[in-house]
């Protein structure tokens, strides 16, 4: 069950740092996006963590082929062990760009972001919780809100996350905020921030429920939706400049 995935998923980190100009960083954003730590991956291999920690900080030389095949065959085995949450999300990506009609962009970022540099890019308001903008985040998710709030089921709500939690979801169309956040609420899992756009006037319930769920809420004044994603995708492309 799923090896096809495995596979793949595997390929894809062992590319992504065998290319990268910064090996190390890129090993860390992907123990990250697998929610390991740098202990319980050195017990995993059998290394102290300072060796992981060297690595990751490039003051070790850029890792080998078999540096770099041990490293990914960790991370997936420490996943499986787990429950294969993040083999199981990357699988939902393969074959389709978007796995719902009601999302509107999905993307990972290469390296990290921060909160705050997201909230800068979409002219963003925060209201809540303004002391996690430092918290990193691997992707973003836009959803058109009518669409998912008329459409989706619980199965496809999952979908918004793609590879992990650590990421933004920007909703679009929204008039109050209280429907997402009800929504995310429900879920129960939770995303790094919420962000969203077209508010007319906040509803105070969208608010206690995100200082409740500890999930920073952000409104954006970018003009339209398309702007959006467009400012959202020259993030992206920033960052895959910096590898």
């Amino acid at each position: 069950m799923l090896e096809k995935e495995k596979e793949a998923l595997a390929k894809r980190i062992a590319g992504e740092i065998t290319l990268s100009a910064d090996p190390g960083k890129t090993m860390r954003k992907w123990r990250e996006i697998f929610g390991v730590s740098q202990t319980e991956l050195a017990d995993f291999l059998g290394v102290s963590s300072s060796v992981i920690s060297d690595y990751e900080g490039g003051r070790r030389k850029s890792p080998g082929a078999s540096t770099i095949r041990k490293f990914v065959e960790a991370l997936i085995s420490i996943d499986e062990k787990r429950g294969s949450n993040v083999i199981r999300a990357f699988s939902k990506t393969i074959g389709s760009d978007l796995p719902t009609e009601a999302i509107l962009d999905m993307r990972e970022f290469s390296l990290p972001v921060t909160i705050k540099e997201l909230v800068d890019t979409i002219k963003g308001e925060i209201v809540a919780n303004m002391d996690l903008l430092d918290r990193k985040l691997y992707g973003y998710t836009v959803v058109d809100s009518i669409h998912a709030i008329l459409e989706m089921s619980s199965e496809d709500f999952l979908k918004l996350y793609g590879w992990t939690t650590e990421r933004a979801l920007i909703f679009t169309k929204v008039t109050t905020g209280r429907s997402p956040m009800i929504a995310i609420r429900v879920q129960g899992m939770k995303p790094a921030v919420v962000i969203l756009h077209g508010v007319k006037k906040l509803d105070e319930l969208a608010v206690k429920i995100a200082e409740r769920e500890r999930v920073p809420l952000v409104i954006s004044h970018v003009e339209n939706e398309e702007t959006l994603i467009m400012n959202l995708r020259r993030l992206v492309e920033k960052k895959e400049k910096e590898i």
